[in-house]
Formats: C-alpha cells, structure tokens, sequence
C-alpha cells in the first residue's frame, strides 16, 4: 500500500492527509511506501456432531459461533446432528461455497480418518476439538485441561456425600472420559479417603434416555452425589427426581436441577476460537496442539448452589489456586492404578501428551468395569 505524506520543516507527519501550511512554514510532499499486511477473509462454517439444544457439547460451541459473529461481523452457518460418515460431506459443500475455516467440535479422525478432507483442501484452514495434531500447516487440534476443574468438583463431592458413594455417569471408555474420571476421583479422596466413585458408561456421547436411566442405577446402589461425562441434563434431572445431589458438565444446568446441583465442571470455547480466528487473519496460524488449564477461562467450575458450604467453596478455592499458581499438579506422581500398578513415579509430572493418549487405567477408588470403546 503506498501512503502519501505531508512533512512540515519542523517534523510534524499526517499520513495521508493534507494539510495548509501555516504562514512562513515550508512544507514538502514526500512519497512513503508502507507495507500493510492484507487480512485474510473469515469464511466459517461449523460442523456439529450433536444437537444445539443439548444444553452441553454442541450447546457451547454454539455459544462460542454466536460471540465470534458478533466480534468479527460474521454469519457463521452451522450444521448439526451430522453423522461422523457424513462429515466429509457436508464440510465439501461448504468449501465449495467458498467457506475456508471448517470447525468441527470432534476429532477430526472420527471425521475422517485418514484426514483426506485436509490434505485435499490445503488453503482451507481445519479446527477440530479433541483430537490429536498431524503435521500439516491448515490444521490445529485443541481441547483443555477439563481433569483440573474436575478434580475441584471431586472435593465438594467428596466433602459433601453421606454415604460415600458417588456415580459416574460416563460416555465412552477412553483417555479423554477415564482422565477427567480419575481426575474427580482423585479430588474426592483427597478429602474424604474411603470414599468411592462408581462408574458406568453409556458408550454414548449424547442419549439422554440411556444417560438417566444409568443415573437411576447408580441411585439405587446407594449413590447419593452424581457427575457425568455426557451431554445433556438427563443426569441432573435424574439427581433431581431422587432428592439427591449432583455435580453438572458442559454448562452450568442448574436450571434443571435447582436443588440436586451443587456445581459444575464448565467449558467456554470463545477464548480458543477466536485467537484462531485471530491468527487465520494476520497470516500466523500454525499447526499445534493446544490444550489450556484454567487459567485461559477454557475451562472452569461453575457457579455454586447456596446450599454449599463455604467451608467447601474455601477449600475448592485454596486448591484452585494451588493449581494456577503451578504449586499443585492434579497428576503428580507417585499415582498407582486401583490394581497397585505405578502408573506414574514419584518426582514425575506427565506431559500433556501423556494425559491426553494414555490414561486408560484407573485410580484407586473407582469401581466399575472399564470395557473397550464402542459406537466411536
């Protein structure tokens, strides 16, 4: 972009505007040649594996497209309930509308697994939430670390429970369910050391009449908190019906649940999105692996029922703050397996990539089978 500029002898600059000389000042016009970066049009188009309205996963992603149309002065379409065979599809005819971000709020290689839709369409620039980073340029694959705002909730379930078992009301049997799972579990023995945690999964990201009717057997063992990994409020209401407590994800239900919910574990994807977005703009998107903890606002605990202790929000809190100032690290060796097997030596703190790929073992105070994935 070339700018014209008026300079007067006494240095004063006004780029790109004129400007009348005062009496007796001289004045010259000199030619100065500015480089300006052009920004790179947002086109995006989301991907949804579930439903908008079930008030968890997909809900929040749409929150997320809703505040990045009104910062960027976008209409970002969106599809929901889209298969995963059918991905590829719907993301090709978006793309051959001209759209050059496709957002997909799962891993791309459920999508599409050997990751074609990328290396087909390499000036499209691919988002795709929990998943795993490849090595090519239009891609970036992000989650967060969802285990620290569950292990803050295993505290209040483990302070608060009378019976000293808690259901786990979990999706698929996998490293990203099994981490948060130990991660809970963890939180709650931390304060209440007999205490056990009884899982069982729906292989299901989203059937709310499978993830109540699994509530309703935790309930009737003696379960007297619930928590789930699964999408909608079935669990919640679940907790609801019985007269006992629970501990909500995704977003904050209480509105489902106004006397079973004590708190949640809460996603907010706005921060990644729009930093993506951000990037795609000034030319500097990379391919990476983000995963942030709470101190990014990605991942939180929700907002508290007043029927909770301050003795149990104070210690929530002592913890939390703990873990941003770096003081406490959720999965901190020395951690055995509920068989006795170290998983993780004393002095050792996984790297991320350890958390994210490999835990499919669990901690002890879990009971429940873990049986192999299904349905993915």
């Amino acid at each position: 972009m070339i700018l014209v500029a008026v300079i007067s002898a006494a240095g004063g600059y006004f780029a790109g505007q004129s400007m009348v000389p005062a009496v007796g000042m001289a004045t010259q016009t000199v030619t100065v040649t500015q480089t300006v970066a052009a920004q790179i049009p947002l086109r995006p188009a989301f991907i949804y594996m579930g439903p908008v309205g079930d008030t968890g996963w997909t809900w929040n992603f749409d929150q997320a497209r809703i505040q990045l149309e009104k910062e960027f002065g976008l209409t970002i379409p969106y599809s929901e309930s889209v298969p995963y065979a059918d991905g590829p599809r719907v993301a090709t005819e978006y793309i051959s509308k001209g759209y050059n971000i496709i957002m997909f709020n799962d891993a791309m290689e459920i999508w599409n697994p050997d990751l074609s839709l990328v290396t087909n369409n390499p000036n499209v620039y691919f988002l795709h939430a929990a998943g795993y980073v490849h090595n090519m340029t239009n891609l970036v694959a992000f989650y967060g670390k969802m285990y620290e705002p569950r292990y803050l909730n295993g505290i209040v379930a483990g302070l608060m429970t009378k019976t000293g078992k808690i259901g786990y009301v979990a999706a698929h049997p996998i490293p990203e369910v099994i981490t948060g799972l130990n991660a809970f579990t963890l939180g709650v023995r931390s304060v209440n050391p007999t205490a056990t945690v009884h899982v069982a999964f729906t292989h299901s990201w989203y059937d709310p009449p499978t993830e109540k009717a699994v509530a309703q057997s935790l309930i009737a063992i003696g379960c007297d908190i619930l928590t789930q990994h699964a999408d909608s409020a079935a669990v919640q209401l679940a907790a609801e019906d019985a007269g006992i407590y629970s501990l909500g994800y995704q977003s904050d239900m209480s509105k489902f649940a106004p006397h079973a919910y004590l708190t949640g574990a809460i996603w907010n994807w706005y921060p990644i999105l729009s930093a993506e977005f951000h990037k795609i703009q000034s030319g500097t998107f990379k391919n990476e692996w983000i995963y942030p903890g709470l101190e990014s606002g990605v991942v939180s605990v929700g907002p508290y029922n007043a029927i909770v202790p301050q003795s149990v929000k104070d210690k929530v809190a002592t913890v939390q703050q703990a873990i941003l100032a770096g003081t406490f690290q959720v999965f901190a060796g020395p951690i055995s397996d509920r068989d006795g097997v170290v998983r993780i030596p004393a002095g050792h703190i996984p790297t991320d990539d350890e958390i994210w790929t490999g835990m499919l073992w669990v901690v002890p105070g879990v009971v429940g089978d873990i049986p192999p994935a299904t349905g993915l």
